[in-house]
């Protein structure tokens, strides 16, 4: 099995097995493996003017709809959660793809264990 079926593996079990909370919270919720496997629910879609969840997750940059000036917020919160499995709770700045506009959001991001390995799940408030 290569690598990146090994992650598209793990990226389903674990979202089958979140399911009912990124389908039922009323927050804002992805789940991050690498770039190439991320999944999120569909009010963190609608929120970012995506047409779905599936388009968001097919996109190659995940960043892109950070503002620039929160990314290394975001980055050393990613970090924090995925190598030193603490979760952090940051406020930053996302932009709608489809207006520009920017939205202020806290967002917790926080280590889950799966399978032996390490995805963060980041859910997300308006503030």
């Amino acid at each position: 099995m290569t690598e990146n079926n090994h992650h598209k593996d793990l990226l389903d079990g674990i979202t089958e097995q979140m399911k009912p909370v990124l389908e039922k919270s009323g927050q804002a919720i992805y789940l991050y493996l690498d770039d190439n496997h991320k999944v999120c629910n569909r009010k963190f879609a609608d929120m970012l003017g995506y047409k779905s969840p599936q388009e968001w997750a097919d996109s190659e940059t995940p960043l892109s709809d950070v503002a620039e000036e929160d990314r290394d917020i975001v980055i050393k919160a990613y970090m924090d959660a995925s190598e030193k499995m603490t979760a952090s709770s940051v406020t930053v700045s996302f932009k709608n793809i489809k207006t520009g506009k920017l939205l202020k959001a806290m967002m917790i991001i926080a280590p889950i264990g799966y399978a032996g390995h390490v995805i963060t799940a980041h859910f997300l408030s308006k503030v």
